[in-house]
């Protein structure tokens, strides 16, 4: 029986991930939840280790070291962000039927190793900066951050999206590999992640490749997403444009996301902990469910993961008990009812 732990977060958060718990539980898949004391460090960080996975709420603070233990210290560094329209969903566009598409996003490295200062800091490196030409600690008084892209960070999850693509390859559906940098202007650091991008990609050729920059890359994804199928981006574009994926569909409470290491992972919704309507019971649990059903798959329970999705699904299609968001009236425990009873 998979060991699963449960950290429910702050604010709105519990209100999601409390009737997900319990729709998992009537699928009647055998899971033994674990609800460590999240101030105690030590106990967390050993519930974690002795788990096949977590199911996370959302943070604003008290759980947000687990979250770190759960991504740095577990290395878990590709964060898979599905964005699927759903007929039902409030899609601002005209026509986003057949949206269908995965943005994997390296979650380790990047601008988020963290490490910032004063750009005094920078004086005995004596860097000089080719556009500024002078040295960058001339440049102030200010502050730096220093963005890291390594050849194993940027092969393994450049690898991790393309085996992902040939699992998504069906009858109508060609494999598809998007890779989006700015490696006109940081040609040694996002340019290293393109070009490892690219020669894992000749590992391939049973997957279509392509490469953009990632400005161009934005306006593609808003003008033409139905021509995406699996994105890989360094951290900082994949955190920021997964969010916009998400406003194409109907919003980041629709959006699930998991993040997988080489030996565990965790999943999460992609949203926040909604402090503005905590303990009003209105939160959209739709993107809890969902990374719970992409959870299901990971632990080898995919007949069940396709009961929830279809559940919710169906709920949607039939728009009676749809929340606010959504663009009904339904309340968080009247939809998860709504799912529970297509179950």
């Amino acid at each position: 029986m998979p060991r699963v732990v449960v950290i429910e977060g702050e604010d709105a958060a519990p209100e999601a991930v409390r009737p997900t718990v319990a729709l998992l539980d009537r699928l009647g898949v055998d899971l033994e939840w674990v609800r460590p004391p999240i101030e105690d460090h030590d106990a967390t960080r050993r519930a974690i280790d002795g788990s096949a996975t977590t199911l996370f709420g959302a943070t604003s603070g008290p759980s947000s070291w687990a979250l770190f233990y759960l991504r740095w210290g577990r290395s878990t560094y590709a964060n898979v962000r599905p964005t699927r329209w759903l007929p039902g969903f409030r899609s601002p566009l005209a026509r986003p039927q057949g949206i269908d598409l995965v943005i994997v996003r390296e979650n380790l490295e990047d601008l988020y190793v963290g490490v910032e200062g004063d750009l005094e800091a920078l004086r005995p490196a004596g860097l000089g900066s080719p556009t500024l030409r002078r040295p960058v600690a001339d440049v102030g008084p200010g502050r730096f951050a220093l963005k890291v892209i390594t050849e194993r960070g940027a092969e393994r999850v450049v690898r991790f999206a393309f085996e992902l693509a040939r699992r998504r390859r069906g009858s109508d559906r060609r494999a598809k590999v998007t890779c989006a940098t700015k490696h006109n202007m940081l040609p040694q650091s996002d340019g290293l992640f393109r070009s490892i991008a690219t020669d894992v990609a000749s590992g391939y050729p049973d997957v279509a490749f392509e490469t953009f920059i990632v400005d161009d890359f934005a306006r593609r994804l808003v003008a033409d997403p139905h021509a995406l199928d699996v994105v890989v981006m360094p951290n900082l574009y994949g955190d920021i444009l997964s969010d916009a994926a998400a406003g194409l569909v109907g919003g980041l409470g629709l959006a699930p996301s998991g993040c997988y290491g080489d030996g565990y992972a965790y999943f999460e919704s992609v949203h926040g902990t909604a402090p503005d309507i905590a303990g009003r019971n209105v939160i959209n649990p739709t993107a809890t469910i969902l990374s719970a059903a992409m959870m299901l798959d990971y632990l080898g329970f995919a007949e069940a993961a396709r009961r929830l999705e279809t559940a919710v699904t169906r709920v949607y299609a039939a728009g009676e008990h749809l929340t606010v968001d959504q663009g009904g009236t339904a309340s968080t425990t009247t939809f998860c009812e709504a799912v529970a009873g297509q179950l």
